[in-house]
């Protein structure tokens, strides 16, 4: 892997893994256009931990009073009676969908859930349901009121961005939307449901990411900290951006990329595997 691929493939990482419309979809893609090949799902999982740290940065206080917490409450019957108590455990709980099945479909995730006519079919049909959830989505739960059903559903939710060009983001933000919860509620929910889920696959997919003519550990520490720079100032953003914006741009740009990437297959410009 030469260094303008890693180094692109970095700032891509930054600059999508937190917005809906899917980080793994975009390397998938920006490897084929400009460099003929695809960098495997381990290398994407790998970029990921270094958004995440980012996330981890940037909620450091939240995360440690959520853990202070979740373990206070294994002796203190009143600690466990608080909303961050029960959010704690809706983390734990919401990432194990994606656990599961991550492991269950391990080789499906790394092979066909990578052909680009599925990347650019999901791309739209989930941008679609982006927009169909922030018309119709009430948005009038805090992240206080999330509930077991609802962790679960947007655990699952998440679980489908195993396939590139969903989205984890993406998928959290629709099903929450749906659920009623508010847009930064959701997006909030979506950072923190990320950590365990992502740092998970990373480790678990990391001795597979050297493999062949991949990167080598400098070139892959190099992509995460870029990951993780770009992706910090994307965190501070979009938490902004969503207090009184819409996620209509992010479902334009969804359909847009999808129908211009099934014109390049459908014309040859673009090699599908």
């Amino acid at each position: 892997m030469s260094w303008l691929e890693v180094i692109v493939l970095g700032v891509i990482q930054g600059l999508t893994e937190f917005l809906p419309v899917s980080s793994s979809g975009h390397l998938r893609i920006a490897s084929e256009l400009f460099f003929g090949r695809d960098p495997g799902a381990a290398f994407t999982a790998v970029t990921q931990l270094g958004t995440e740290a980012a996330v981890i940065v940037y909620f450091a206080r939240d995360i440690g009073h959520l853990l202070l917490t979740w373990v206070r409450g294994f002796r203190d019957p009143e600690v466990r009676q608080t909303d961050d108590y029960r959010l704690a455990w809706l983390v734990i709980v919401g990432s194990i969908p994606i656990a599961v099945l991550g492991v269950l479909f391990k080789t499906q995730v790394e092979t066909v859930a990578r052909n680009l006519w599925l990347v650019a079919t999901t791309l739209i049909v989930f941008g679609v349901l982006l927009g169909l959830a922030e018309r119709f989505g009430r948005q009038v739960k805090p992240i206080e009121r999330i509930t077991v059903r609802d962790g679960i559903l947007l655990g699952l939710a998440q679980a489908m961005a195993l396939v590139p060009g969903v989205s984890r983001s993406g998928g959290t933000i629709t099903a929450g939307l749906a659920l009623g919860l508010t847009r930064p509620a959701i997006v909030r929910y979506s950072f923190l449901l990320a950590i365990p889920s992502v740092f998970g696959a990373g480790l678990f997919t990391l001795p597979d990411v050297f493999a062949g003519d991949g990167p080598s550990g400098v070139q892959m520490i190099v992509a995460v900290v870029i990951s993780f720079v770009i992706g910090y100032a994307v965190i501070a953003w979009l938490l902004r951006f969503v207090q009184n914006n819409t996620v209509y741009v992010f479902v334009a740009y969804r359909i847009v990329l999808g129908v211009a990437l099934l014109a390049g297959l459908a014309i040859g410009a673009v090699s599908a595997t």
